[in-house]
């Protein structure tokens, strides 16, 4: 059976405003030829005349603002785990094997976000980090923002140990709702509730917030996995922009 190479959601289609987004697989991503901190112009998945941008990513809670055009000799070359703009023609991307890619759009303020969150990140409150930093620089109230939870481990298979329960615990009060156990007594975290419940929690309506439910560890035909794998063979690009303005 054919796959597509990239996923979409139609939530986003229906805001009114035709902003470009995917969730990336693994045949989507080869051949891309995408460089950290190196905007790349016409990108499949992307309009040919917009700019896609990925940074180097270090599990933390930063997000870059890109506010101006992007140009070919543009380098960046700190760490982010989301990318924020408000420039039509730009892209920005996230890079995952297992972690999750987060796309917000808010279509009253016009801006977006690409957003990576692995445990680390998501525990450490990187989605409403990056919601409070859209409502700060742009205006964006939470109620109006769209947010579709990309591919990422399943709590079919993604057991966590007692370092990341404890961490979890500590800085999570419903951490329940979140973690199943299964019948071997093994602790597996949903990361894709975690960064739901997070996101509700700070005033995204739940009917703003789609999910698409595959687990990357599950589905070797599509996806890269890290767990699965044990080491870094490839990641899924996954990336969300405003469409070009047309002169």
């Amino acid at each position: 059976m054919a796959h597509p190479s990239v996923i979409t959601v139609p939530a986003f289609g229906n805001a009114g405003s035709h902003v470009r987004h995917f969730f990336g697989t693994r045949r989507h991503a080869m051949g891309l030829g995408l460089e950290v901190g190196i905007p790349k112009k016409g990108m499949t998945g992307a309009s040919s005349s917009s700019w896609t941008l990925s940074v180097k990513q270090v599990h933390g809670t930063e997000a870059l603002v890109v506010d101006r055009a992007l140009a070919q000799t543009d380098r960046f070359m700190g760490g982010w785990d989301a990318l924020v703009t408000d420039q039509p023609g730009v892209m920005v991307a996230v890079r995952t094997a297992d972690c999750v890619p987060i796309l917000m759009h808010d279509p009253i303020r016009g801006v977006v976000a690409a957003v990576h969150a692995g445990w680390r990140g998501a525990v450490a409150g990187i989605v409403p980090k990056t919601l409070a930093l859209l409502k700060s620089r742009f205006g964006s109230s939470p109620e109006h923002v769209r947010v579709s939870i990309g591919p990422s481990a399943g709590a079919c298979c993604y057991e966590v140990d007692e370092p990341v329960l404890n961490r979890l615990c500590q800085e999570f009060p419903d951490w329940k709702n979140v973690v199943r156990m299964s019948e071997e007594g093994k602790a597996h975290l949903d990361l894709k509730m975690l960064v739901k419940e997070q996101a509700q929690g700070v005033g995204v309506a739940p009917r703003f917030i789609t999910t698409v439910n595959l687990c990357t560890i599950c589905h070797e035909d599509l996806f890269f996995s890290y767990r699965r794998e044990g080491k870094v063979n490839g990641t899924m690009v996954s990336a969300i922009g405003l469409p070009v303005k047309r002169g």
